[in-house]
């Protein structure tokens, strides 16, 4: 199974694929990597109610509340029992975008799905969410183009991938977020040398 596999190997591999929710979502350009041993994983600390879904089997959607405001979506990976997932940061709108427009209020592209709380606003993902499969409707992500489905065709037509630490989470120097370093719909540029 493409979950069943280091976080950071999904992470990677995720760019350049298609995330839908409900018919509307688009190609992935920005992840992000937390494993369990990495401090912040919310699963490092051990299972609770909120992150169960976070612990396994892999191939599910993970969404949390944040902030008091905002909902995030991640794909859970690895083993059962291994507290591992990919934040979804930013998609390239491809399908249902008037509708995502309403959502948001803003018809800018740019600002439609690039970031965390965007991309589940823009989609209408929230706690109800939380634990569904990504392999069947409503929620599905689909191989990059030229792939066939088969583990082997998720590296085919792979994009130029740019490798940085993540965002938000303090001075952790750990290059675990992955963009398409040609997109101009990341939650955040790129710094000078990565691009």
């Amino acid at each position: 199974m493409f979950y069943d596999r280091p976080v950071l190997e999904v992470a990677r591999d995720l760019i350049g694929c298609t995330f839908l929710f409900r018919g509307m979502g688009g190609r992935i350009v920005e992840t992000e990597a937390y494993a369990h041993d990495d401090p912040c994983c919310h699963g490092f600390r051990g299972r609770t109610a909120r992150n169960a879904v976070m612990f396994g089997p892999p191939g599910y959607l993970y969404v949390y509340f944040t902030y008091g405001m905002h909902f995030c979506v991640n794909l859970v990976c690895e083993g059962e029992g291994i507290a591992a997932a990919v934040l979804l940061r930013a998609l390239e709108p491809q399908a249902g975008v008037e509708q995502m427009i309403q959502r948001r209020g803003i018809a800018d592209p740019k600002l439609l799905c690039s970031g965390p709380a965007r991309l589940t606003q823009a989609l209408a993902i929230g706690r109800a969410e939380n634990g569904l499969p990504a392999w069947r409707e409503p929620a599905v992500v689909l191989p990059r183009s030229g792939g066939d489905g088969s583990p082997a065709s998720w590296s085919r037509a792979a994009p130029r991938l740019a490798v940085t630490p993540r965002v938000g989470v303090g001075d952790d120097p750990s290059p675990w977020r992955f963009v398409d370093a040609d997109s101009a719909l990341l939650s955040r540029r790129l710094p000078q040398p990565a691009r």
